[in-house]
């Protein structure tokens, strides 16, 4: 693995091998929730229509199993972002990090209450690419375990998805 202060290429792909969303975060460290990646607000975001640069700073974390990771933004993003994919896979010396989105998405916007978003998305991609059975239970199954811990409201939320992530925030600058 790479060490604190290195570059980490995060390569999203949809299901049909389109780019979803590419970019390069500094990799900030790890705890017992996974590894820490950093992104300054301005930093390109590339994907399939086009390259923009980031609107905010934000924070990805990378859980060391499940099927999610989830995006912590400094303000105006939202305050939680959780996307439902698959397992994230590292390369073999930590400089990539990639995994398939699958539309889903766990949301807490700041100040406000979590919510699923895209539900029509995955309905209409499970069906044009055929996402196998397993695909499809994982991502339900993700989506409601991240639901019940981002929190119906603010003050239901469990780490690290309550605070932790402030301290890998407040890193970015």
């Amino acid at each position: 693995m790479v060490e604190e202060g290195s570059s980490v290429l995060v390569d999203v792909r949809k299901y049909d091998g389109r780019v979803s969303a590419r970019w390069t975060a500094v990799r900030l460290g790890e705890d017992e929730h996974g590894v820490w990646l950093g992104t300054a607000r301005g930093v390109p975001v590339s994907s399939s229509a086009g390259e923009r640069p980031g609107r905010f700073a934000y924070v990805v974390l990378v859980p060391r199993s499940g099927w999610w990771t989830a995006t912590f933004c400094a303000d105006p993003g939202p305050e939680v972002y959780c996307d439902v994919c698959t397992v994230p896979e590292w390369s073999a010396d930590g400089t990539v990090v990639s995994m398939v989105d699958l539309d889903l998405d766990v949301v807490r916007p700041r100040g406000g209450e979590a919510h699923v978003e895209d539900e029509d998305q995955f309905a209409e991609r499970r069906v044009r690419y055929g996402y196998p059975d397993g695909v499809v239970e994982a991502a339900r199954q993700t989506c409601e375990w991240l639901m019940g811990r981002v929190g119906p409201e603010r003050g239901g939320a469990v780490e690290p998805f309550a605070s932790t992530y402030r301290y890998w925030l407040g890193l970015v600058g």
